[in-house]
């Protein structure tokens, strides 16, 4: 009967503060007379939430955009995170993403992959045509790794030279299979 009573009447509410790794954020957490409910995302007493921010991440690198990873995030753990929350907390891959793109590259490599792959992207009502330069190489031990992912307007030979000047600027020299 209780449980039963607990689900028809609305749960009360109070503050509480989180930090994480990107800054702190205040949420509502569910409380009830009898202390019987039990969190399944921010503990009791847990303070710290860095590995939402990884989910958060994780959902991003998939393409969710910031509206739909902060929908996410209420639906699964039942609090409201902010788009301009999500937004920072992407933000702060920026210089790893930049460190990547401009790390220097060995100067010799025996096979190297390169392609492109076109999508649509809707900006300002238009749907445009993008392409992805994709420039893969073979390791050691025989994988696949991303030399370089560049986007464009579309494919063309002069967008490839600028890619492969790139490749050369950073450091490679020959390319033994393309």
């Amino acid at each position: 009967m209780n449980k039963l009573k607990l689900q028809t009447q609305e749960m009360e509410k109070t503050k509480k503060r989180i930090r994480s790794n990107y800054g702190e954020m205040t949420i509502d957490v569910p409380q009830d007379r009898e202390n019987s409910f039990e969190p399944k995302v921010v503990q009791k007493h847990q303070k710290n939430i860095s590995s939402i921010e990884k989910k958060i991440i994780s959902m991003y690198s998939k393409g969710l955009s910031t509206r739909q990873i902060s929908e996410q995030i209420e639906d699964i753990y039942g609090f409201e995170v902010s788009e301009g929350m999500v937004s920072n907390i992407t933000n702060k891959l920026l210089p790893e993403i930049e460190a990547w793109q401009h790390r220097p590259l060995s100067t010799v490599y025996p096979v190297v992959f390169i392609d492109a792959v076109h999508f649509s992207v809707r900006e300002n009502n238009i749907i445009r045509k993008l392409a992805a330069y994709i420039i893969l190489r073979i390791n050691n031990e025989g994988r696949k790794e991303a030399l370089s992912i560049n986007i464009g307007e579309n494919e063309s030979n002069k967008y490839w030279l600028s890619t492969l000047n790139e490749l050369k600027n950073r450091g490679v020299q020959d390319i033994l299979i393309l």
